[in-house]
């Protein structure tokens, strides 16, 4: 007690700590509806009623407001019937707005004036007053079903605005009609998000408790009275109703993605009567039996809403999307039913998002629905032929990078959810791991598969394209896929399956880069980029090339995996402290600089890399700072997007104290918990408590920490708490115990790691001209801990010597001498470096020969497989192609390409010349659309085709070519054929400004 009271540990009060009763209460919906950073702006949590995994999320949508609404509006377009807190404009279909007076020529764009002041927003209902109108809407929902009672004024003139065609995104089609004086039946057709190709269809019902008295409706360009049977893009109708006897106009309103028929049967099933008060009391009890899953006690009343609030933010998504016979839409469009176990079809899963911890927290507190959801999943695939990545109803978007359901299904798994498919699971987890879709179709599992395969990695310059090229990302995600499929593996009778993935989980070794001590992007040669680890983005570009979302020193801990062999190749505990201690300095700081970002998935984990570096005080503290600066009660109380709940449910996991820490397992790594005691109510009727008497805001240092009962000195929970229960005692206090758990870290996992990685120094193109040579460093880092001695070899190409050109590296890196002949021709020339004969990872030195007339000259020739020397084409939604004889046939009015910017880097102007061979057919008239140095999609000259049937090559000439990126995909250029055209080869020659000058095409 003595030394506990040296360090600020008081004894706390025998008083006991009442736990909450009603979680529900906690709840502020309003939380998370402004914005979260100028990285991210807004974060996109909706205000109005649900519950929980809702398939009806009916809430006010402002206008601007890309995912419904923000807290900064003060006009409402309407009460929409679905929402998600998206990165991406999408969802609000069929906003509902009731208005008092004359329509107007422009209903469509009629809004409403609210104050603050007037809304209330509690879990499962929703009211605001309309002041343009002067009308009160109060609302409550059930799982697909609504119900609304609008207070209008005394007026002949009361109106329901159906906007049907005024999805957020847009609509593809959209109808509605009357079906008697009462109701009205329609659908609307959207899609597209994040720009991808794809749609669905909502249907639905509106049914209101007394006849209207008119009707009209509008196309989107003319308004026509007396009739209400109409469809288009952005159709809508009109309803009118008398309240000067009766104020009140009550609406039910439900939705099917099947069809109308499903969605009037859900709203008889769920809200058969007019009364919003039993509605209410059942959303509100659905909330409570959810929330009460966890029990906290003590706390600031801020810290109880903020915790309850992101606890329910975390159990809105995935949404239902079976109907209530069991009915739902399948990815293949056709009708099924869910077969039992399984009692619900779910949808909208931002998997890159919510494989970090959401999976976890749904599956340890609802293990039946996440067994649903975990089936949900496989039913797609099955329907699909592929498991998705950011499912959209009943449609793949394609968004984000990873074959992100493989670590979500296995968290799923590992935290109690057993009763769904894992056979088929993982039948079509190998898929991805294996397969490459066939051409033409437009979805990847995995991107880039077949060379990951082959390499070990993605390479950066044969990877795909987000906001930047994506090699090194798309390398460390797929080894933490492959881990994770190992784990499911396992655990699921297949332990060859396991071994082979858990050996594949190890690739991200390949991308780390000892000479910076870095995971960094490399290159099909095997080359890293040049420069240092972190090199700062160009103006207005979302992220360090190869990472998506992100950069180089955010992504540089994302191997949850293996943290040990990752500390130990950065150079051991004392050096990545250091190096943390610097990234923690910013804890929101956006994907353009080297700190933490909070506000984003890639570091979630971060904050616990201390509990791996011996010092954990340091995850304690860094935890609570987040917490407390970036996390509140209040519209702008989160960092980033929620993200379908995946922000929410970190700050419930930090202010329980642990965290899932490696997607497939049940590694819980601590921090410390904010609340005085909590209870974590399993499904197998056990309890988790938590007792911290002394927990406080300013309190999160751990001094003592026991597990039922006797002294816990590690910072990760044994996984058998999961599912026996268990009682932690944690002593907390203000100042840090320097000693407590510094040399018990969570698990890394090694199998199939190597010991050591080779690197080569330079990195990037090293500039030489014929008969000089270099100096070059080839060095190895330790990976296992131990004294590995490597022997290394040289395998230059003719015209490149190595001096010497093997040799042996005990610990220390040797100096080579790398010679260019006279007669070496211009172009790159790959030196690959081999380690212990290619047992371990190598390197490569890329010698970069100059052309003496000082033009760079590259190509690609189109095939299923294109041939690139320095130029490649890049897919984006608006210009893909497929193969056909002799090259690729465009499928969209475009096809781009970028010249690599070692050659041409952007900033300067450069004259450029680009020949094309293609096929002449028909009468189309065509140009090139190039990055300007003023303009991103500045034409060229055109050329019409004569219609011959026969190869035909075509020149242009760019002056001023910038060549800056800026189109889309982050090309330099495209070809503005429209669909249908067949191109062979695209060659470019390039001089003046500050050009390279290497002939990368054959024969230039």
């Amino acid at each position: 007690m003595a030394a506990l009271l040296v360090l600020g540990v008081t004894t706390p009060p025998a008083t006991a700590v009442s736990l909450v009763t009603d979680p529900v209460s906690h709840v502020d919906p309003m939380i998370g509806t402004g914005s979260g950073g100028e990285s991210v702006g807004q974060i996109n949590n909706f205000p109005g009623p649900a519950v929980p995994f809702g398939m009806l999320q009916w809430s006010p949508d402002t206008p601007g407001a890309y995912a419904g609404y923000h807290y900064d509006s003060d006009k409402i377009r309407g009460f929409s019937l679905t929402h998600a807190s998206v990165g991406c404009t999408q969802y609000g279909d069929v906003p509902i707005l009731p208005i008092v007076g004359d329509i107007g020529t422009t209903p469509w764009n009629r809004t409403e004036t609210f104050s603050h002041s007037t809304e209330t927003a509690k879990a499962g209902e929703y009211a605001v007053t309309l002041a343009d109108s002067n009308v009160r809407v109060d609302m409550t929902s059930a799982t697909r079903t609504g119900l609304s009672s609008y207070t209008f004024p005394a007026t002949d003139q009361a109106r329901v605005l159906i906007k049907a065609g005024a999805s957020l995104n847009g609509n593809k089609a959209a109808s509605l009609r009357t079906t008697g004086d009462r109701t009205v039946v329609g659908s609307a057709t959207t899609g597209d998000f994040c720009g991808k190709q794809h749609s669905y269809t909502v249907h639905f019902a509106l049914e209101f408790d007394r006849p209207f008295t008119t009707v009209g409706s509008w196309d989107g360009t003319t308004v026509k009275p007396g009739t209400l049977d109409v469809s288009g893009p952005r159709s809508g109708g009109y309803l009118t109703f008398d309240t000067r006897t009766d104020q009140t106009v009550k609406a039910k309103v439900a939705i099917s993605f099947v069809g109308t028929e499903g969605a009037q049967n859900n709203m008889r099933s769920e809200i058969p009567g007019w009364d919003l008060a039993p509605i209410k009391t059942a959303a509100k009890k659905l909330w409570h039996d959810n929330l009460s899953r966890i029990q906290v006690g003590g706390g600031t009343p801020e810290h109880l809403r903020t915790f309850y609030t992101a606890l329910y933010h975390s159990l809105l998504y995935p949404t239902t999307f079976s109907d209530v016979d069991g009915r739902y839409i399948g990815f293949d469009n056709q009708i099924h039913a869910v077969r039992a176990p399984q009692k619900v079809q779910y949808a909208n899963f931002s998997l890159w998002d919510t494989y970090r911890c959401l999976a976890a927290l749904q599956a340890l507190l609802r293990p039946d629905i996440a067994s649903d959801l975990a089936q949900s999943l496989v039913n797609d695939a099955e329907q699909f032929g592929w498991l998705p990545k950011w499912p959209v109803m009943n449609s793949e978007s394609g968004v984000m990078s990873g074959d992100n359901a493989t670590p979500f299904l296995a968290s799923l798994h590992a935290f109690g959810a057993r009763n769904f498919d894992t056979a088929k699971a993982l039948q079509y987890m190998l898929k991805g791991a294996t397969t490459h879709a066939p051409p033409g179709f437009a979805y990847q599992q995995r991107q880039g598969v077949v060379d990951y395969q082959k390499f070990g990695y993605v390479p950066n310059d044969r990877s795909e394209q987000g906001h930047v090229r994506l090699g090194g990302s798309q390398t460390l995600e797929y080894a933490v896929d492959d881990f994770a499929l190992s784990r499911f593996a396992a655990a699921t009778g297949k332990p060859e399956v396991a071994r082979t993935y858990a050996a594949r989980g190890q690739n991200w070794q390949n991308v780390f880069d000892g000479g910076t001590g870095y995971l960094r992007p490399k290159d099909s040669t095997g080359a890293f980029p040049a420069g240092p680890g972190f090199v700062p983005p160009k103006p207005g570009q979302f992220g360090q090339d190869g990472f998506d979302e992100g950069n180089a020193a955010q992504y540089n801990y994302l191997v949850p995996q293996n943290m040990a062999s990752l500390i130990t190749a950065m150079g051991g505990r004392d050096a990545v402290n250091q190096r943390a201690d610097v990234f923690f300095k910013q804890l929101n700081a956006g994907p353009n600089v080297p700190y933490q970002w909070s506000g984003n998935e890639v570091d979630f984990a971060t904050p616990w890399l201390y509990d791996y570096t011996g010092q954990p005080w340091k995850t304690q503290e860094v935890v609570r700072r987040i917490q407390t600066q970036l996390f509140s009660a209040t519209p702008n109380g989160e960092p980033g997007n929620d993200d379908l709940g995946a922000q929410s449910s970190w700050y419930v996991w930090a202010a329980l104290g642990a965290y899932p820490v490696t997607p497939g397992t049940t590694d819980l790594a601590l921090a410390s918990p904010l609340f005085q005691k909590a209870v974590i109510h399993l499904a197998n009727g056990r309890k988790i408590t938590i007792n911290a008497p002394s927990a406080a805001a300013d309190k999160p240092y751990v001094q003592k920490l026991t597990l039922n009962g006797r002294t816990w000195n590690n910072t990760a929970l044994p996984a058998s708490i999961l599912r026996d229960g268990g009682t932690l005692d944690f002593a907390l206090s203000a100042q840090p115990n320097r000693t407590w758990a510094t040399t018990s870290p969570p698990p890394s996992y090694s199998e199939g790691q190597k010991g050591a990685i080779g690197y080569t120094s330079p990195t990037g193109q090293v500039v030489a001209t014929q008969g000089t040579s270099f100096p070059a460093t080839i060095g190895t880092v330790d990976a296992d801990g131990r004294a590995d001695t490597v022997r290394w070899t040289a395998k230059p190409p003719p015209g490149i010597t190595v001096t010497p050109s093997s040799g042996v590296l005990n610990g220390q890196p040797q100096q080579v001498t790398i010679a260019v002949a006279a007669d070496t021709p211009s172009g790159y020339h790959p030196v690959p470096i081999t380690f212990d004969d290619g047992a371990l990872p190598g390197g490569t030195i890329t010698v970069t020969v100059a052309a003496a007339d000082g033009r760079a000259t590259t190509c690609v020739t189109l095939s299923a497989t294109d041939t690139e020397c320095g130029l490649q084409r890049r897919d984006n939604d608006d210009g893909r192609s497929e193969p056909v004889d002799g090259g690729r046939r465009t499928l969209n009015p475009y096809l781009y390409f970028a010249v690599t910017d070692d050659l041409v880097p952007p900033g300067s102007a450069h004259t450029a010349t680009i020949t094309v061979d293609y096929l002449d057919q028909g009468t189309t008239t065509w140009n090139v659309q190039y990055d300007s140095t003023t303009e991103a999609y500045r034409g060229s000259q055109s050329v019409t085709n004569t219609g011959t049937g026969t190869w035909k090559q075509a020149t242009f000439t760019l002056p001023d070519a910038g060549f800056g990126n800026r189109q889309n995909a982050a090309s330099d250029f495209r070809l503005s054929t429209g669909p249908g055209f067949v191109i062979g080869k695209v060659q470019v020659a390039v001089s003046g400004g500050t050009v390279l000058p290497i002939h990368l095409c054959p024969g230039t």
